[in-house]
């Protein structure tokens, strides 16, 4: 979960670092730093925090080298402090490394070390590198690429890592091994990164390394190796994205652009997805939703898992409703940390879907490799059928499944997911609909409908932004001093809306808060309420409406201030049960999470901002998991 930038060309290289890592920020923000290679020595500047106690340091000094790397950390082993952040030296300081992952046997590797002699300065599991590549250049003619071959089969684990020397001051070595890292080109000059992030202002062609592959890049060129030591020959792909989608373009957060965005989402979720062609009335023959899915993962599914972490877990939630009620297929959804370690029993004809933003999450990529190993030649109707929901394309997770659904957002850069979660809850209505349309579940007719109903989302949610944005940040202010506990409510096909907005307001606020499916709240949790805990429902017209407002008027007995988000129609009805009422345009139930879900990401954004919170950068989290 932390950043890596590399660079060796013809430009000096600190502000291409730091630079670099600024766009890498949301991957950790514990600590960072630099090391370079001038004048036969590394030269290496590290800073605890966050980036900017880096930058002045670096302001204070003089660097003209043209070769480096670079790292901002997501503390795993040792605190965030300056002498555990990276990058990590050798004892004669020839060597200098960087890395993403986890080094799972550096106990064994560090016992090893000490006891021949070897000093440690940090507590970290990276630092157990640098010492074991200057062990294999000490006295021998090996290359600095042979010695990191040399010692890359030591290493346990999921990691990348970029490495330069003292004594090779022209050439910078990069490997990975389940972690991503990603080469630029540019004219005379390269560059490695965690991700496409940091590349976008200096190159659009870029090369994302394999697990097993390295890299040695020098001012002259890039070579491929495997790990084994052989050539390759792989090419570059040209990048369509732009540099401004990674800018804040007016707004004081990310987080607050990327809420602004979901209607821009939507819209280009529906133009790739939903086939122009297709007219309920016209009884065509051809699904009306082009995923571009198999007949092999589709065919006579009996059963359908679902395998993901945080808010690709809400999102998996709202889609294993859609997909039993609209398409008649049973559905799970396990976290990917625990499907692993307890998987379930093998179900013939089973489609395991892994939902990850980044594409790189640790947990849900072991998962699904797990599930195709223990699937692997048994009889056809066992075998692994495996599709990835993600925003990436290019990442880990293609190269694990059988079938991609590009949820097309654009890049988040703002910790707590908002249209990545909205744009992923889109996949499931779309793969919901192409499944029940291929099973006959449901008739053209209802199924136009419910595509009318998705059409109309981007003007519904720009006009939730419109109405509700200055009364939900006035809201806020009564959240900001001595409210300590929140509790959201929802049922059915909302209460992973509920789930959601309590993970929102808890990573970015810093407030405790819990949800709760509605009918539960008798059985336990209303013993938390008092006119200190406020209780937020999602209460939007249909099948459970009047059970929510029931179970919403139990916490008003206890003296809970309630906060309701319902139907601009329902508001005045509302009115009479909820404190506070937060409108939506009128949907049907089916659709109504999307709309349902922002208010909830608008309340929890103005309670961390009016507190004077980081809110693209929270405490203790990252944007890609790439660790379990």
């Amino acid at each position: 979960m932390c950043g890596i930038v590399g660079y060796i060309g013809t430009q000096t290289a600190t502000e291409i670092l730091i630079s670099g890592l600024e766009r890498l920020e949301y991957r950790g923000y514990d600590s960072a730093g630099v090391a370079t290679v001038s004048e036969g020595k590394i030269q290496c500047v590290k800073a605890k925090g966050k980036l900017y106690n880096l930058r002045e340091k670096l302001e204070r000094e003089v660097n003209h080298s043209q070769i480096g790397i670079g790292h901002t950390r997501w503390a795993t082993h040792g605190k965030p402090e300056e002498h555990n952040a990276h990058p990590h030296l050798d004892t004669l300081e020839g060597i200098a490394v960087v890395q993403n992952g986890i080094i799972e046997n550096y106990r064994e590797l560090r016992e090893e070390l000490i006891q021949q002699g070897t000093e440690f300065t940090s507590e970290t599991d990276t630092e157990v590198i640098p010492h074991l590549i200057a062990q294999c250049l000490h006295g021998s003619d090996l290359s600095l690429l042979d010695a990191v071959r040399q010692t890359i089969p030591r290493l346990k684990g999921a990691f990348a890592i970029a490495v330069i020397s003292a004594e090779r001051p022209y050439e910078l070595i990069v490997a990975r091994q389940q972690a991503p890292i990603i080469l630029g080109f540019g004219q005379g000059e390269f560059f490695c990164a965690s991700d496409i992030t940091a590349l976008l202002p200096h190159t659009r062609a870029v090369l994302s390394l394999d697990n097993g592959e390295m890299a040695r890049m020098t001012p002259l060129g890039v070579e491929i190796y495997s790990f084994a030591g052989d050539r390759l020959s792989k090419f570059p792909r040209t990048l369509d994205w732009n540099p401004v989608q990674v800018e804040k373009q007016g707004f004081r957060h990310y987080m607050l652009k990327e809420i602004y965005e979901q209607p821009a989402v939507v819209r280009t979720c529906l133009e790739s997805y939903l086939n122009p062609n297709w007219h309920a009335d016209e009884q065509p023959d051809f699904s009306p939703v082009n995923l571009g899915l198999t007949a092999h993962l589709c065919d006579n599914l009996e059963h359908i898992q679902i395998l993901a972490c945080g808010t690709s877990w809400h999102a998996s939630l709202v889609g294993k409703y859609l997909l039993e009620q609209l398409a008649n297929i049973p559905t799970t959804v396990d976290y990917a940390s625990e499907f692993r370690y307890s998987p379930k029993p093998l179900i013939p004809n089973t489609l395991t879907i892994g939902v990850t933003q980044s594409g790189e999450t640790a947990d849900t990529i072991a998962a699904l490799e797990a599930e195709r190993a223990r699937r692997e030649n048994l009889e056809p109707k066992l075998q692994a059928k495996l599709l990835g929901i993600t925003n990436r394309p290019e990442s880990t997770l293609a190269q694990v499944v059988d079938r991609l659904i590009n949820t097309q957002a654009g890049i988040e850069i703002g910790v707590a997911a908002t249209k990545t979660f909205v744009a992923q809850v889109m996949g499931f209505y779309f793969l919901a609909l192409d499944l029940a349309y291929r099973r006959q579940t449901l008739s053209n007719q209802r199924i136009g409908e419910i595509i009318e109903g998705l059409r109309g989302i981007p003007p519904q949610i720009e006009k939730i932004i419109e109405t509700q944005a200055d009364y939900i940040e006035e809201l806020a202010h009564d959240f900001t001093q001595e409210t300590e506990d929140f509790i959201f409510i929802g049922r059915g096909i909302n209460f992973p809306i509920a789930l959601e907005g309590a993970l929102k307001l808890k990573e970015i606020s810093y407030i405790h808060a819990e949800a709760y499916p509605a009918g539960e709240m008798k059985h336990g949790p209303i013993a938390l309420l008092d006119h200190k805990v406020p209780v937020v429902a999602i209460a939007m017209p249909g099948s459970v409406y009047e059970k929510v407002i029931s179970n919403a008027q139990e916490a008003k007995a206890r003296d809970a201030r309630l906060i309701g988000v319902t139907s601009a129609m329902n508001a005045q009805e509302a009115a009479h049960t909820f404190n506070d009422v937060l409108t939506v345009p009128g949907v049907e139930e089916l659709i109504s999470p999307i709309l349902a879900v922002v208010p909830l990401q608008m309340l929890a954004y103005h309670i961390a901002a009016i507190k004077g919170l980081d809110v693209d950068q929270p405490r203790n989290l990252a944007k890609s998991v790439t660790v379990e």
